[in-house]
């Protein structure tokens, strides 16, 4: 099989298994699960089969789809090195969370139609991976966004899940607005909206770059990745079923944003790159003391999510796409194991999600609770692991930019350890805090493999950066290109002392502060105004609600006042009842009656006559 047929398994293979699951399977759940499951498997492996027949390689396959006159779009598939890395981390991620989601959703009356909501997604993310130009990635794009709105909102029961499901529908819709001016913008610019054909022109004339192009694109990441403004979405979409939150926002769907810059990198002048920069680090910090706010084991790895993507961005601005790809990579394994880790222990707890009411889950859940703290020390950082690798590489950039960037980071790293303690010292540790929580038991087989699994990746994965090139092409040049940076041995070390120290210092400090097992949260008791600053999310929520109902809402309300009674009322209905009067009045003068022409004719006669006389 050609490496060509290989992809197009990949591509199509989730799609015809959503399609059988929609037609004939809604109801046959145990059918609709092993559709889909398979699917899954047959992605990983004719995509893995792609990458060993390619090795170093480029694909690039495109044709003809549609005609506007002189404007055309082609469909094809762009496989390089940045694409085959994604690819094997989206399937076989996406892989082990339907394997786990056997097991997680297996009393779920609707599984069904959430396994055909799975495999919806990974045809449209592979579609993103995958495509060759910006008008496919948006097709895409858009598909990743209904499938995100048909699983954040997979409880129909639940008005929670409902309107997280719209916040994240609309929100996104925000960024994508500008991303599709982008688009029109950039094929009016260089004539073509095919990823090689415009980094070819860039290369010959760097001159062709555009700052507003740039920042155009820049709203779909924005959107998407849940940078500022548009982060509000992500905490609320925590509503859906938790290997939703792992495989789409953790793992793979958000993380499509930062995948998205870096495929166009070559657009980017150096002012939107810091503003990237800046953007993601601010985002690190924000989204950290955000976490200290929180009680629901999800909302809390959400804004460890935020905050995970505000490091990649600042990787992506400080000129290292690459660095921001090896992160992209590691954090893909470690957050979908602790979001997979923190289903596991809603799972045992019998749905319940305040860490506030489990407590002593080592004893009850090993395994769980030996996954989770895998994945919290990779996300920590801690040397060896994962997460250390990948974080650090984006702590010594921003070290070597001389800028501020590089402490806001740091802050940021030491935030991290500090609420992931929290969670864990209170969750895990300790006595049970509830009757859901003293009956914990640990999750069955299908549930804990993946957790297994994706721990050993959280422990190796960060060796990726040393893996052959058709895999690692672009990771291990921006990483061998920071390595022979000037001062990259000075500014090692002292990240290395400041990482070593943010970690150490974040989970000492909350073991202390918290205690094992905690029945309260201290801040709130101790610093009320604090927590509840840390809990308002610097009202993000509150200012876009005033927006809308008070501006947008009426601002609605005189457009639809103008359009009711100015422009139908008065320009369509009253123009069309003038003509209707003057019809009546024109009808009125040929009603057939012999009487009434003998008194017009005789009007006329007095006016012609008056008129002659010069009386009018």
């Amino acid at each position: 099989m050609t490496p060509t047929q290989s992809l197009l398994v990949v591509i199509f293979a989730p799609l015809l298994s959503a399609v059988i699951i929609a037609f004939f399977c809604r109801q046959r759940h145990g059918l609709a699960a092993a559709i889909s499951v398979t699917a899954a498997g047959a992605i990983f492996v004719f995509g893995l089969l792609a990458i060993l027949a390619t090795g170093t390689d480029v694909v690039h396959a495109s044709s003809a789809w549609l005609h506007f006159g002189d404007f055309e779009v082609n469909k094809g598939f762009l496989f390089d090195d940045v694409a085959k890395t994604m690819l094997i981390m989206v399937a076989f991620v996406g892989f082990l969370i339907h394997i786990f989601s056997l097991g997680y959703m297996a009393d779920d009356p609707a599984r069904g139609r959430y396994f055909g909501g799975l495999s919806i997604f990974m045809f449209s993310m592979l579609g993103i991976v995958l495509a060759d130009n910006l008008v496919m990635i948006f097709v895409f794009w858009e598909l990743v966004g209904f499938s995100s709105y048909m699983l954040i909102g997979h409880y129909l029961n639940s008005d929670e899940a409902a309107a997280a499901s719209k916040k994240a529908f609309i929100v996104n819709r925000i960024g994508d607005l500008g991303f599709l001016v982008g688009i029109v913008y950039a094929y009016w610019h260089f004539g073509t909206t095919n990823l090689s054909e415009m980094g070819g022109y860039v290369a010959g004339n760097p001159d062709l770059v555009k700052i507003s192009i740039a920042a155009l694109l820049m709203c779909g990441f924005i959107g998407k990745s849940a940078q500022f403004p548009l982060h509000v979405w992500l905490p609320d979409a925590m509503a859906g079923p938790t290997p939703v939150s792992a495989l789409i926002h953790a793992a793979t769907m958000v993380a499509a944003g930062v995948y998205f810059l870096i495929r166009i990198d070559f657009l980017f002048p150096q002012e939107v790159l810091t503003l990237i920069a800046w953007l993601g680090a601010s985002v690190a910090v924000y989204a950290g003391f955000c976490a200290y706010g929180q009680n629901d084991i999800k909302k809390i790895l959400a804004y460890s999510t935020l905050s995970q993507l505000g490091y990649m961005a600042a990787a992506f601005g400080l000129g290292f796409p690459g660095v921001a790809l090896f992160h992209l990579i590691t954090h893909a394994f470690f957050k979908a194991l602790l979001f997979l880790s923190a289903g596991s222990v809603i799972h045992g707890c019998h749905h319940e999600q305040d860490i506030f009411k489990m407590g002593g889950l080592l004893k009850k859940m090993p395994i769980t609770a030996i996954t989770f703290l895998i994945g919290t020390l990779a996300l920590c950082g801690v040397y060896g692991l994962s997460g250390f690798f990948s974080k650090d590489a984006i702590l010594i950039a921003g070290g070597l930019s001389n800028t501020p960037i590089f402490y806001l980071l740091t802050l940021g790293a030491f935030m991290t350890a500090g609420y992931m303690g929290r969670l864990f010292w209170i969750a895990f540790l300790g006595q049970p805090k509830s009757e859901d929580a003293s009956h914990a038991k640990e999750s069955p087989l299908t549930m804990l493999v993946p957790l297994i699994v994706l721990a050993v990746l959280s422990v190796a994965g960060g060796w990726m950066g040393y893996w052959p090139d058709f895999l690692g092409g672009l990771i291990k040049d921006n990483l061998d290109h920071l390595h022979h940076m000037d001062h990259y041995d000075a500014m090692h070390k002292k990240v290395l002392i400041f990482g070593s120290a943010a970690w150490i210092v974040g989970l000492v400090v909350s073991f202390f502060f918290y205690g094992a097992g905690a029945k309260e949260d201290r801040l709130e008791k101790k610093a009320a105004p604090i927590y509840g600053f840390l809990r308002s999310r610097l009202w993000f929520d509150e200012v876009y609600n005033f927006y809308v109902e008070k501006i947008q809402q009426r601002f609605a309300l005189l457009l639809n006042f103008i359009d009711v009674f100015v422009i139908k009322g008065i320009f369509v209905r009253g123009s069309a009842g003038i003509v209707g009067l003057v019809g009546m009045c024109s009808r009125s003068l040929h009603d057939g009656n012999l009487h009434t022409y003998v008194y017009w004719f005789l009007a006329g006669l007095i006016l012609l006559w008056a008129v002659a006389s010069g009386l009018l």
